[in-house]
């Protein structure tokens, strides 16, 4: 992929670094890995966002940090990623995460009545959570490899299209 086209969706560092709200994480913004944008961090970056992203957990933005601080990848990319999971999508995820694990789990098919309430979660979860939790981390597992295996084809691909272009020249 370009690196033009994320460089233009994604904030500077150096006005990152001066906001702020975020002075407590200046630590983070000292290491330029957290920010290039080559083939192995961005992809990095796709598996650890959409990882997190299906994985019903609270948190998710901070264990994203924490992870692309670990592992050394693109952090404004994983953190953008994880926001798939939103209150918008978070019932279908769910419900379809649900589906998935019952599957696996050969559970009898039950309807599932998801709320996105405290009230749900302190009465109706713990009838759900293995089959949730199951198909939530296969669900993790799939679609952050997927994201990986693409974003480095799609690099591949657009450098070999580069390498045809300049010998045509």
């Amino acid at each position: 992929m370009p690196k033009k086209l994320f460089k233009q969706w994604l904030p500077d560092p150096e006005v990152m670094k001066s906001n702020p709200a975020l002075k407590f994480l200046g630590f983070l913004f000292e290491d330029p890995n957290l920010f290039h944008l080559n083939r192995r961090s961005v992809s990095l970056a796709f598996f650890v966002g959409l990882f997190i992203a299906f994985l019903p957990i609270l948190g998710q933005v901070p264990l994203a940090a924490f992870l692309a601080f670990i592992i050394r990848c693109n952090l404004p990319i994983t953190i953008s990623l994880i926001w798939i999971s939103n209150p918008i999508t978070l019932p279908f995820i769910i419900v379809a995460t649900y589906k998935l694990g019952s599957a696996l789990l050969q559970l009898p098919p039950r309807s599932l009545n998801f709320e996105l309430t405290w009230q749900w979660f302190t009465t109706d979860f713990a009838a759900y959570w293995q089959p949730i939790l199951l198909g939530s981390v296969i669900a993790s597992i799939f679609f952050g490899t997927l994201g990986y295996i693409s974003i480095q084809m799609l690099w591949r691909w657009h450098v070999v299209k580069r390498w045809q272009n300049r010998n045509k020249k």
